[in-house]
């Protein structure tokens, strides 16, 4: 790749299109030339705001690949980029977006929102640039019912769609190597988890509810009385009674408070499947890529094989200098330079 310039940029931006290939090999430009980024940036906007609005989306995914896979290496473009995310943002709506250039914007944002790139006001004023249109959702009673509704419609739909890959790949950028995960628009639904964030949610299942010993003794433990209306038959004076309302009182605090970590258990048990469900999918797609890959590679070793063999056998078929007769014929040696000039 040829060294950073503002006209250069230019010229990639013009020719970027929405293929994971183009925006994982701008983007790994950018990352690499990132103490330019405010120039980048400046430039990224200025195209931006001339381009059409299937281009535009395809700029922002660019931002959002960028964004994301600089964070490990400096915070330069994520705070460049916000300063001029809002503006936009508020562009590509004057421009009378597509609905569905709307949805992909706001699952950007949703991404940004679960994955802590942006604060929460930051997303919000982003979100406010891009507002969800209401006319695609049935009339509530109230406006805050509305943007609900709206909201989950949009999850819904985004859910249905293939917007974003990602794999991690190691590619040369001006002689160094670069390891980038690709985050583009064409993707499987749900975005497969790091795999230490996978890691982190097995461990906290380990102490979920259903694992509380302790807790479930105590349950065990309590007296019949508290679960058998029956034996309340067996009370003879106000005192016991108050005694086991005592100990009914103590039962419904630990189970209800039982029950609410075990809710709370089911939840992340079905978030943690999804999580492994997608991860699953993502390394069955890794793994294809692999295959693929390693296919291509077997082809050029073979391509290689064969030219190594053909070099072998022309050596060998080069006559051996060595064993050559020798064609002076005894003849006295030519005379060198300082002979031909010597007086």
């Amino acid at each position: 790749m040829a060294g950073f310039t503002e006209n250069a940029l230019v010229r990639k931006l013009q020719d970027l299109n929405s293929s994971q290939q183009s925006i994982q090999t701008l983007s790994l430009w950018l990352i690499h030339h990132r103490k330019h980024h405010a120039a980048v940036v400046k430039t990224w906007l200025k195209e931006l705001l001339k381009a059409k609005d299937s281009k535009q989306l395809t700029f922002m995914y660019l931002a959002n690949d960028v964004i994301q896979n600089s964070k490990k290496k400096g915070p330069e473009y994520g705070k460049e980029f916000g300063e001029v995310l809002v503006e936009s943002f508020q562009h590509m709506a004057k421009t009378g977006m597509e609905s569905k250039t709307k949805h992909s914007l706001h699952r950007i944002l949703k991404i940004w929102e679960e994955r802590g790139v942006y604060d929460a006001e930051k997303i919000k004023d982003f979100k406010d640039a891009t507002p969800v249109t209401p006319s695609k959702v049935s009339k509530r009673k109230s406006t805050d019912t509305e943007l609900k509704e709206s909201t989950k419609k949009h999850k819904i739909e985004s859910r249905s769609k293939t917007e974003r890959r990602r794999s991690e790949t190691k590619v040369e950028v001006d002689g160094q190597i670069e390891t980038h995960t690709t985050l583009s628009p064409k993707t499987p639904p749900g975005d497969p988890p790091e795999p230490e964030e996978l890691i982190k949610a097995l461990l906290e299942l380990e102490s979920s509810a259903s694992s509380d010993e302790a807790v479930r003794e105590r349950i065990a433990s309590l007296p019949p009385e508290v679960s058998e209306v029956q034996l309340l038959s067996k009370l003879e004076d106000k005192e016991s009674a108050l005694s086991l309302s005592a100990v009914v009182n103590s039962a419904v605090e630990l189970l209800a408070e039982y029950n609410l970590r075990l809710t709370e258990e089911l939840e992340k048990r079905r978030k943690v499947a999804g999580m492994l469900r997608d991860f699953a999918q993502a390394q069955r797609d890794l793994a294809k890529q692999a295959e693929t890959r390693l296919e291509e590679y077997n082809v050029k070793l073979q391509k290689i094989y064969a030219v190594k063999a053909e070099v072998k056998h022309h050596i060998e078929n080069l006559p051996d200098v060595s064993r050559l007769p020798d064609v002076t014929g005894g003849l006295a040696p030519l005379p060198s330079a300082g002979d031909l000039f010597s007086v």
